[in-house]
């Protein structure tokens, strides 16, 4: 019989949630689209530090690696700016004074910047904006590079490729896939998604690209508003036969379509997908439709995903944001009275009994 899984624990905040991070020990820092930020030290509901009013909707939040920092900080975008807080302070409550960084990363003040990324090296973070702009911020110096070229629209998402220090992935509302070498500000490769045909009469979402993971083998998940997930291999890197020798690639290969597979998930939009190992991929609906996937390749080398589980948040009415370590899977949205809600799942280490 299927292990049932449920949230372990639900925690009310005051403002719809509209971003998530785990960080080392279980720490929660989840951000609000009232423009604040909270701390959490899973699995206790109390939160242990908060930053207040950075004006608009705190839209994505990354961790600073405590190993490559000497100061571990958290990265917050909220608006056309990023913002970096120290991770210990003194001060329960923080605001925008306390900040150690501000950098105007839009173009203008409308230009909204939707999600950062790291770079393995903790040395630079990347950015998509409204305007479809992609790019990146060295935070050694401050400097703000863009690429040459971007998306048309919404540029909702952005992932630097594991293990090619110079080559990042973006996302956007133009159904597009985009590779680029981060030095040159070229594009060195893209997919373009196209809608599957009706079912029924009945014409989904557009496959807007909604949310973006690379495993650290290469594996590329890309997930899409009319509800599907596309698994991407090509940049994959797998065993090699005793004795053979590999040579590795100029580039990463993800977006080939030949080397990939789509995946149906769920009827709406699929808003988060993430990776917990490399051979496991889970994906998040709108709705609330968690599942997931143990993702292999067949006797011929073909990728697949076999549902792993899968099941219903709890309290929450939308989902806007998820956030998954070894341990935890976080949800983050808003209930019924449009009032912010933090669900946390355990890591469920087993399905069978």
């Amino acid at each position: 019989m299927a292990t049932q899984v449920a949230p372990e624990i639900t925690i009310n905040v005051p403002s719809a949630v509209s971003s998530l991070a785990l960080g080392p020990d279980d720490a929660l820092c989840v951000g609000s689209d009232d423009g604040s930020v909270r701390w959490y030290n899973l699995p206790s509901g109390r939160v242990s530090r908060a930053i207040k009013a950075l004006g608009e909707e705190i839209s994505s939040i990354v961790w600073s690696d405590p190993n490559k920092d000497g100061v571990p900080n958290v990265w917050v975008s909220s608006g056309h700016r990023v913002f970096s807080f120290p991770v210990a302070s003194h001060k329960m409550i923080s605001s925008i004074e306390d900040a150690t960084t501000v950098l105007d990363i839009g173009e203008d003040e409308e230009d909204l910047v939707n999600e950062l990324s790291l770079k393995e090296n903790g040395k630079c973070i990347a950015f998509g904006t409204d305007s479809g702009s992609v790019g990146t911020v060295d935070l050694s110096s401050g400097i703000v590079s863009r690429m040459k070229s971007g998306h048309t629209t919404v540029c909702g998402c952005v992932k630097f490729v594991p293990d090619r220090p110079n080559e990042l992935l973006s996302g956007g509302f133009d159904s597009a896939l985009l590779h680029f070498d981060i030095g040159q500000g070229n594009v060195l490769s893209r997919f373009d998604i196209t809608a599957p045909p009706p079912t029924g009469g009945v014409s989904l979402s557009p496959p807007f690209v909604l949310s973006l993971a690379i495993s650290t083998a290469g594996l590329l998940a890309a997930s899409t508003a009319d509800g599907r997930v596309w698994l991407g291999g090509g940049g994959e890197k797998r065993p090699v036969a005793q004795g053979a020798k590999k040579k590795r690639s100029r580039k990463w290969e993800g977006l080939r379509e030949e080397e990939g597979v789509w995946v149906p998930v769920a009827d709406g939009p699929i808003v988060s997908v993430a990776f917990r190992d490399d051979g496991r991929l889970v994906a998040c609906s709108l709705l609330g439709t968690v599942t997931e996937f143990n993702v292999s390749r067949d006797a011929q080398g073909k990728l697949e995903a076999a549902k792993r589980w899968n099941a219903a948040a709890g309290s929450l009415e939308k989902v806007n944001a998820m956030s998954v370590s070894r341990s935890w899977l976080v949800l983050g949205g808003f209930s019924k009275d449009g009032k912010g809600i933090i669900e946390a799942w355990r890591d469920v280490a087993d399905t069978s009994s």
